[in-house]
């Protein structure tokens, strides 16, 4: 699935979720968290994978559930933590559902991918290019780029937030 097909598959249910339950649209935190989750998998295992040779696919590891339900309930606990549940529960809704995205076909057939299994089970063989790389892998460069920024502002928002959060916890 691209990038823009995984941002409509988790975005949509969270507005209509919240517009159902608050008659309103989702607060820009909710959206910006729905965005990032539904991009997530493939921000950290392309990168890995096509450019940096580390991941056997650039479906494994953040693609995988042993690594993130772990994250879905860490996420999920601190929002919890910081009473901020919808925002996490955005999250968390929007990674999964990624993998979802990615693995619908082969789930609707009554099979677990061995992706979603990695490392218990072994990745499934796709070519070493992928077939969005472009001429001399200039996507896969550019999807690094990208991935890079997206990551780093994100790390950025999460440690000023747990900063925060640190902060206000010595002062109560």
């Amino acid at each position: 699935m691209f990038p823009h097909g995984h941002l409509l598959v988790a975005l949509l249910p969270v507005i209509a979720y919240v517009a159902v339950r608050d008659r309103h649209l989702p607060t820009r935190g909710v959206v910006f968290v729905t965005a990032v989750g539904s991009q997530f998998p493939d921000l950290v295992d392309k990168p890995l994978a096509h450019q940096f040779g580390v991941l056997p696919s650039g479906r494994v590891f953040m693609h995988s559930l042993p690594f993130a339900l772990p994250i879905a309930a860490g996420v999920l606990a601190y929002g919890r933590y910081t009473e901020r549940p919808r925002v996490a529960g955005a999250f968390a809704a929007a990674y999964l559902s990624h993998l979802v995205g990615d693995t619908y076909r082969t789930l609707l057939a009554g099979q677990v991918p061995p992706d979603l299994l990695w490392p218990f089970v072994a990745a499934r063989p796709r070519p070493t290019v992928p077939f969005w790389a472009g001429v001399n892998g200039i996507n896969v460069r550019l999807w690094t780029a990208f991935s890079a920024i997206i990551l780093v502002v994100t790390l950025v928002v999460v440690a000023q937030d747990v900063r925060h959060q640190i902060r206000s916890t010595a002062r109560a």
